[in-house]
């Protein structure tokens, strides 16, 4: 029988101001809990030279996951993220996995959203993704038109041989409803992003405590 992998913490920014930002990051880093980081930063690229900024602020966030080696990975943007050196996750609409293979090399983490499509994950691992992400799992605050995902569909996209990221409205107390399955990925904004500063530290060890327990049932 398999060992069941250990799910990693998957933490994604949110649109706080940047110094806030930094700050939270620094904050959750440093637990050593954060398994892998994506920069989504939505409202800066929708300013004028969004791009220049969103290139700056990734730039200094990549230096400061590498203190604790921590891979990151660039939501959307396959060229961006070439140029920085680092991952990407990839929407359905948002460029090929080859592409991004292509262009950031074999080793490079690519993940792809599946939402609750089982057909999608298949695609996905054909296609050589790393992961492919499904969800939302529960009504989620920061994409609340999102549909949730039956445990079935979650389940067949586990049986696709193809690490599977879930997402949505995931707590580090509702996640233990998730215990039985092999997932490798936990992605997290909200439950840890939307908290003060002096706060993030404590939750990010309340979620090593939830999924430790997660690895071992």
């Amino acid at each position: 029988m398999m060992t069941k992998p250990t799910a990693k913490l998957y933490l994604l920014t949110n649109d706080d101001e940047f110094d806030l930002l930094y700050q939270k990051l620094a904050a959750a880093l440093a637990t050593g809990v954060i398994g892998l980081l994506q920069i989504r930063r939505k409202k800066v690229l929708a300013q004028i030279d969004g791009q220049k900024k969103l290139e700056s602020e990734a730039r200094q966030i990549i230096n400061l996951a590498k203190q604790y080696q921590v891979p990151v990975l660039i939501n959307d943007d396959i060229d961006l993220a070439a140029k920085l050196g680092v991952g990407v996750h990839l929407g359905q609409s948002d460029g090929s996995i080859s592409d991004a293979k292509a262009k950031l090399g074999s080793n490079a983490i690519i993940g792809r959203t599946c939402h609750g499509d089982v057909d999608l994950v298949t695609q996905a691992k054909i296609e050589g993704a790393t992961y492919a992400a499904m969800g939302a799992v529960f009504a989620s605050a920061t994409k609340p038109k999102a549909a949730t995902i039956s445990i079935d569909a979650l389940e067949q996209g586990i049986n696709r041989g193809i690490d599977i990221c879930i997402i949505g409205g995931l707590t580090a107390e509702n996640i233990s409803q998730l215990s039985h399955l092999a997932i490798a990925y936990v992605a997290v904004v909200g439950d840890i992003m939307e908290l003060p500063v002096s706060q993030i530290a404590k939750r990010c060890e309340e979620w090593q405590r939830a999924l430790q327990s997660f690895a071992k049932t």
